[in-house]
């Protein structure tokens, strides 16, 4: 969530900065200003009649310590009328506080002064191209190539699950288990400390990423305890500090998992969905930064030249985006998207977002760290993946495709343990 003292102070900034989402609602921001009045009008009533009560309780008490019984009698009435107020207003200060959340929850976050507004993906900004485009004479598809050589079986998963959930075989397997060490090894040899994470969440965790409200209908939800497959480990990961005040020297924090990422991708039909372009559950390793705010968009570029790196060792032609306004996610304010080329669909995969959070979900955590003058700072969250495997495995297919089989990437080769798929 943005920080109330950030709307309150600066409404004018925040209002031209939704501008750049299109974000229409834009009275909202009125209605949460004056739902905080009302708040801290509440909070001050409540406040003074508590403060009353507690000094009429020691005079009762004195009163009957001098035996004043009658005088005592006629003030513990006032003090039940006292307390009855006290509870009409704390129900009041509960429900407003209730409504100020879900105000605050359809806000998205603030832009970066680097976002540009746009209409659309085509309004996107460029930023680099990297990587070799290789001129391939006959082409197949990830999907044909999966299936000439036996390594993912979309069919049979179909029939195990539903489509979206794609099946590994063979050389497919090792060599998705290989590019997951492959980034996990990458990722640690950059400082990021390695975890393993639940793959269920609670609400709360899911609140405090964004994920609730906004996202729920993309989401699997287990009804029995009433619990999410995670969509990305980047959930678990920053909720593991979350209600959490850190001292400053244990910052910055870097942390990277594997996890299998659930999604349920509602009302996505087509092309664009066939083969690995989009599935229900695949895998995925994630980085996660938490940075002092100073310090957070250092840590973006950092996130962003460590992933092009990584590709630049797969050899495949790459670009990097950075996404205008109306393109950004709920909770970003700054997101640079990675994509692979796939020669024989002819077009751009997206397979990486690095994203700044700045305060927007250590707000929503309750996630500070302690400066040297003890003061209590929100952190700023970032997180990217590096990176998915579907859309980077069919790019790989497509892009190293020869008429003796597939060849691997050389880097990837002490982990495949082979260098061709044939």
């Amino acid at each position: 969530m943005i920080q109330l003292k950030e709307i309150i102070e600066n409404k004018d900034k925040v209002i031209n900065g939704l501008k750049k989402r299109g974000f229409k609602k834009l009275n909202i921001l009125d209605e949460i200003i004056n739902t905080d009045k009302s708040r801290r009008n509440t909070q001050k009533k409540l406040d003074d009649i508590l403060f009353k009560s507690n000094n009429l309780s020691s005079e009762i008490s004195e009163l009957y310590k001098k035996g004043k019984n009658k005088e005592a009698s006629v003030l513990k009435k006032k003090s039940a009328t006292l307390k009855k107020q006290s509870k009409d207003l704390n129900e009041r200060l509960r429900k407003i506080k209730s409504n100020l959340i879900d105000l605050r929850c359809e806000v998205p976050n603030v832009p970066d002064e680097k976002v540009s507004e746009g209409k659309d993906e085509n309004d996107n900004v460029l930023i680099d191209e990297f990587g070799e485009n290789r001129k391939l004479n006959s082409l197949l598809t990830h999907w044909e190539l999966s299936k000439k050589y036996n390594i993912i079986d979309f069919e049979t998963g179909n029939k195990i699950t539903g489509s979206g959930f794609p099946l590994y075989i063979g050389k497919g397997a090792k060599l998705k288990r290989a590019l997951i060490n492959f980034f996990l090894d990458r990722n640690m040899q950059a400082g990021y400390t390695e975890c393993q994470v639940p793959l269920l969440i609670n609400e709360s965790s899911a609140f405090g990423t964004g994920q609730l409200p906004d996202k729920e209908g993309q989401m699997y939800h287990v009804t029995v305890e009433n619990l999410f497959l995670i969509p990305t480990s980047e959930v678990p990961l920053t909720n593991m500090f979350r209600d959490k005040t850190l001292d400053e020297n244990r910052i910055p924090i870097k942390l990277t998992a594997f996890t299998p990422c659930f999604r349920r991708e509602a009302g996505s039909y087509g092309s664009n969905v066939r083969g690995l372009n989009r599935l229900h559950q695949f895998d995925k390793v994630e980085i996660v930064r938490l940075e002092k705010p100073e310090d957070s968009q250092a840590a973006l570029y950092k996130m962003i030249d460590h992933i092009k790196n990584i590709l630049i060792e797969l050899e495949l032609p790459s670009r990097i985006i950075r996404l205008c306004g109306k393109d950004l996610g709920f909770t970003s304010s700054i997101t640079y998207d990675f994509e692979l080329f796939s020669p024989a669909q002819k077009k751009w995969l997206e397979i990486s977002s690095v994203s700044n959070f700045k305060t927007f979900q250590t707000e929503r955590l309750n996630l500070k760290f302690k400066n040297q003058n003890g003061e209590k700072i929100y952190l700023h969250s970032l997180n990217g993946s590096s990176l998915a495997l579907p859309r980077l495995i069919a790019s790989l297919l497509e892009n190293f495709q020869t008429n003796e089989g597939i060849k691997i990437p050389e880097s990837l080769v002490p982990y495949t343990g082979f260098n061709i798929i044939n």
